[in-house]
């Protein structure tokens, strides 16, 4: 796979919570930690995910923000 984006995160997905419209993708990191994505049912079918397959958050964005209280 070749992509411009420079922040990809691999992991094995968790768990996929479908909805009517939209699935809640739950990616487990290497070090443990999760990340999740809200992506098309068709999305989902089209590349074939299902738990316990390696998989790659991508994450391509202008700006990140940074929040304390």
């Amino acid at each position: 796979m070749k992509i411009s984006a420079r922040n990809q995160l691999k992991g094995k997905i968790k768990k996929i919570t479908k909805g009517a419209v939209n699935s809640e993708v739950t990616l487990e990191l290497a070090d443990g930690l999760e990340i999740i994505s809200i992506i098309t049912n068709s999305s989902v079918n089209n590349l074939g995910l299902k738990e316990e397959k390696e998989a790659y958050a991508i994450i391509k964005a202008s700006n990140v923000m940074i929040a304390v209280d």
